[in-house]
């Protein structure tokens, strides 16, 4: 994978997108940042981190072999979300049922639906990124 301008573009709007999301949905639907026990610039800063992080491993799963066999790239797109969010589920769970006495399957529900929504967001604009921003083929022009 060679980090180009499609790349950046796709990866940040992605992050950008699923923050978005996250904040839309903890912070203002579910007002679980009240809850928070440190002060939430630090809060603030470190998700915007995580999702430049789960944006890229978003990215670099979308870009593996073994889906480049799916033509559709919207499909492509899906799957690589679902991979993500079902990672991204089992490590939260793991970490959140450690610290939390009142767990209830409606929530691990809720929270597994809105994993996949908020990876496949991500997923929107890396497809789109990766459909529509141009990008020279340097390989293919030096050969020819």
């Amino acid at each position: 994978m060679r980090y180009t301008l499609r790349f950046f573009i796709s990866w940040i709007l992605a992050a950008i997108a699923m923050y978005g999301s996250f904040y839309l949905w903890h912070g203002l639907i579910l007002n679980d940042f009240k809850q928070i026990q440190f002060p939430i610039v630090w809060f603030v800063i470190l998700s915007a981190f995580a999702y430049l992080i789960i944006s890229y491993i978003l990215f670099r799963v979308f870009e593996t072999k073994i889906l480049s066999f799916f033509d559709n790239i919207l499909m492509r797109g899906f799957i690589s979300a679902l991979i993500v969010a079902v990672s991204l589920f089992a490590i939260m769970t793991v970490l959140h049922i450690s610290f939390t006495k009142n767990m209830t399957t409606t929530y691990l529900i809720t929270d597994f639906c809105w994993q996949i929504v908020e990876q496949s967001i991500g997923a929107v604009f890396i497809v789109l990124g990766k459909h529509y921003i141009f990008e020279p083929d340097f390989e293919a022009e030096e050969a020819g």
